[in-house]
């Protein structure tokens, strides 16, 4: 056994057997059945993506579709140690695409030799146990930690499989742990599709005090790179109507094995400001990229990017950019239309190199505009309407797009 799994099984023997542990959570288990919850999310979804590339593979993609995920979680058995399961299925469906407009960056169906398929589905389970106040589980489940996090920013979310741990034994600590081994693209039904490797990781999220938290995990994503990540985030109330919160988000990544994104040794982080005053919030943030290579993802979750300068098109994340984001959000409900709510932001990067190592002091910049409304009550509550637009613009990397997306979603609950 090396080191690193020497170390992760002390960690989570202390915390089963620590007597300054959290009362037990197991022990108020309601039981298998009784504890079950079952809900549906409903989204529809409209996006078009226009590349506005002449040397674009495909410079336009319009897609038209309906997804539902189904999920299902049972309670734990009662008793010392606890035994549940989950259940998630997956369906979508196409409303309107084809004639030249599937692709181009959309990636809301899974495509065949023909085109985008009219329906496609995915799904599994997960075996679970909970011992105290700490949870195993192992089988088909979402990413939620930020050097493993599955994306859900299109039709249906990816899907993670393998063993995963979360233990809260102490107060204001949360550790977590987990060994993957497939990942299943959003777009696509076949087990593995996005040939995950292996994953292994642990880390945790710490409350300092009411205000401020931090974390830091460790992530190996076997013959890719080993990435850690680190954040800290701190929230002062200035009065009732006024608050600031500071947000610190880095990781640094370092192939390892056949290194199969490339040579990278690099480091990205960025630090956000955000100014609330009542309806309103103002915020401002910087980012940077140092040392070897684009910071990469994909291979251990299609959504590891937890910094700030990651917005709807670009992430802002080549070799060496530096990058500024102005943003500004109002919340409707002070003025009568709870529910309502618009953003408007404005990213510039610069500084970038062209992939390769060489300096192209390339410039880009990203502009957003968003628009949502929750129904607050009646039949249809948490019903959203959503609209996203983006315009990206770069001459050395990255091209040209635009692109919109009209969502909408009802969660509901089926136990």
């Amino acid at each position: 056994m090396n080191a690193s799994k020497v170390s992760s099984t002390a960690v989570i023997f202390s915390l089963l057997t620590s007597p300054v542990a959290l009362a037990n959570g197991q022990s108020e288990s309601t039981g298998f059945i009784d504890g079950t919850k079952a809900s549906i999310k409903a989204r529809n979804m409209y996006m078009n993506r226009d590349n506005r590339a002449s040397n674009a593979a495909q410079s336009y993609g319009e897609e038209w579709a309906q997804g539902f995920v189904g999920i299902v979680e049972s309670g734990f058995t009662q008793g010392t140690v606890g035994f549940g399961i989950d259940l998630i299925g997956m369906y979508a469906m196409k409303l309107d695409t084809g004639g030249g407009r599937y692709g181009g960056g959309t990636n809301l169906l899974e495509a065949d030799s023909d085109g985008a398929k009219d329906e496609y589905s995915k799904g599994g389970g997960v075996f679970k146990m909970r011992i105290s106040n700490t949870v195993l589980k192992y089988g088909t489940q979402l990413g939620s930690v930020p050097v493993a996090y599955t994306s859900d920013s299109r039709l249906l979310p990816e899907t993670l499989d393998g063993l995963t741990l979360t233990s809260k034994e102490f107060k204001n600590l949360q550790i977590d742990a987990g060994h993957l081994t497939a990942l299943t693209n959003r777009n696509q039904s076949s087990y593995d599709s996005a040939r995950m490797t292996s994953v292994d990781y642990l880390g945790g999220v710490y409350k300092l005090t009411d205000r401020l938290s931090t974390s830091l995990y460790y992530a190996k994503t076997e013959d890719y790179f080993r990435k850690y990540y680190i954040n800290a985030n701190y929230a002062l109330p200035l009065s009732d109507e006024q608050s600031l919160t500071f947000d610190f988000n880095g990781y640094d990544t370092k192939s390892i094995g056949t290194a199969r994104s490339g040579d990278l040794d690099n480091r990205i982080w960025s630090f956000r400001t955000i100014y609330s005053l009542g309806a309103h919030s103002f915020s401002a943030a910087y980012q940077a990229v140092t040392g070897k290579g684009d910071y990469i993802y994909g291979p251990d979750g299609g959504a590891n990017y937890w910094f700030a300068n990651s917005v709807q098109y670009s992430d802002f994340d080549y070799e060496d950019e530096k990058s500024w984001q102005v943003r500004y959000d109002l919340n409707m409900a002070p003025y009568g239309v709870p529910g309502l709510s618009f953003m408007a932001r404005y990213v510039k990067g610069y500084d970038f190199k062209n992939g390769s190592g060489t300096d192209l002091d390339g410039e880009a910049w990203e502009r957003n505009f968003e628009t949502r409304y929750v129904i607050q009550s009646g039949p249809a509550k948490n019903l959203s309407f959503r609209v996203r637009a983006a315009s990206y613009r770069s001459g050395e990397r990255g091209g040209q797009a635009d692109d919109l997306r009209i969502i909408t979603e009802y969660p509901f609950n089926i136990l």
